[in-house]
């Protein structure tokens, strides 16, 4: 990501209650903007590069924000300034300065805004409107909108497919469908997805838990006519439609102002399903796991990811082993490594969806996760 090199004319305008005590401590005279002698505390190691200002530029994520001046990045609420006198502070827009000074010794990150006009939020399914998100939406939204992964949350409270207008066994592009099992008013144009329930996906821990299953998605079309059943026109299939499969909604309904944070509690579990079936898991990809809310775990929750250490037969020491065959060698297990980080951006009871944020290399169902 690149950084905005510090300019005079930086210091912008700060309107009315958005000025900080903390910012009059920085006008205060240089020496507070300048590092201590003493370095961070361990815990909050800032990366060796980190600027003393970043202006917020469009397509940036707070992950990679926090990247230009943590090594860590889920230690970001540490040093990120909360003004309880701005509306939602936590929320970051482009243009918006972000300064790194020392109060007390300690480094902080102060907010100065870009611009005072703000329009916030109001429908949940879009992503913020010019705020700045803490994970790449795009890579959410394609899994959210199509899920390849359902929880038994989900399903219990989809509506479903009831029929279709001539009662073919199966239905297709162009089709009319009727649906039911709607929670709350339906609106006209609203668009939905037809995701079929597959094979459970177990607990690798507890074999006899259903976490959730896959999903199969069939199809999508939006509401022509309210009711029970509600009327809809199938606008794209990918396979043949049948009563009895879900509907959910074609938006993304993931609030994504969450920030990085590690979870309070000691999490140990593993990668149970990733998007999209695919074998060998990188950058960017939504990954499942077998821990959820009811395990502590809360959206920006940050996770390393470790692959098992191999078992091998120690049959290096020759002498010691003093004519043995190899498989009456010593087995031993090599250690784990760490290969990325995780970051969730919903939970259920015990079962989360999250994003891998960094894959230093290869990555598959069935690694661990736990603290970073």
């Amino acid at each position: 990501m690149p950084v905005e090199a510090p300019e005079s004319t930086m210091e912008g305008t700060v309107v009315g209650d958005e000025r900080t005590a903390m910012e009059a401590a920085v006008d205060a005279g240089p020496s507070t903007a300048a590092p201590p002698s003493g370095a961070a505390p361990s815990a909050l190691a800032l990366n060796p590069n980190a600027p003393e200002s970043y202006v917020v530029k469009r397509g940036d994520t707070l992950w990679g924000i926090a990247k230009v001046f943590l090594r860590d990045p889920w230690y970001w609420p540490e040093i990120w300034q909360v003004n309880p006198q701005v509306h939602n502070p936590h929320l970051i827009y482009p243009g918006d300065t972000l300064r790194l000074v020392y109060i007390d010794g300690r480094p902080t990150i102060m907010l100065q805004r870009g611009d005072t006009a703000r329009v916030q939020p109001h429908i949940r399914s879009q992503p913020l409107e010019g705020a700045v998100t803490a994970i790449p939406y795009a890579s959410v939204a394609a899994f959210m909108s199509k899920p390849s992964v359902l929880a038994s949350e989900q399903i219990k409270n989809a509506p479903y497919v009831l029929a279709n207008r001539d009662m073919h066994v199966v239905m297709a592009d162009g089709d009319t469908l009727y649906a039911r099992g709607f929670s709350g008013p339906v609106e006209v144009g609203t668009h939905y997805n037809v995701v079929r329930v597959g094979d459970p996906l177990r607990d690798p821990d507890d074999g006899n838990r259903i976490l959730g299953y896959d999903g199969i998605f069939t199809g999508a079309g939006h509401v022509t006519r309210i009711g029970d059943p509600a009327t809809l026109i199938m606008t794209e299939s990918a396979r043949e439609t049948l009563a009895g499969d879900k509907l959910f909604l074609g938006g993304v309904e993931v609030p994504m102002d969450f920030i990085p944070t590690a979870p309070k509690i000691k999490t140990d579990g593993r990668i149970i399903a990733v998007s999209d079936g695919v074998t060998i898991i990188g950058q960017y990809e939504v990954v499942v796991i077998n821990r959820g809310a009811g395990d502590g775990l809360a959206p920006g929750n940050v996770l390393a990811v470790f692959q098992a250490g191999d078992v091998v037969r120690d049959t290096a020491n020759r002498g010691f082993l003093n004519g043995m065959s190899r498989l009456a060698a010593p087995k031993v297990r090599l250690p784990d490594e760490r290969t990325g980080t995780f970051m969730v951006f919903k939970t259920f009871d015990h079962m989360s969806y999250g994003l891998i944020m960094e894959a230093t290399n290869v990555i598959r169902v069935a690694d661990r996760v736990e603290n970073p």
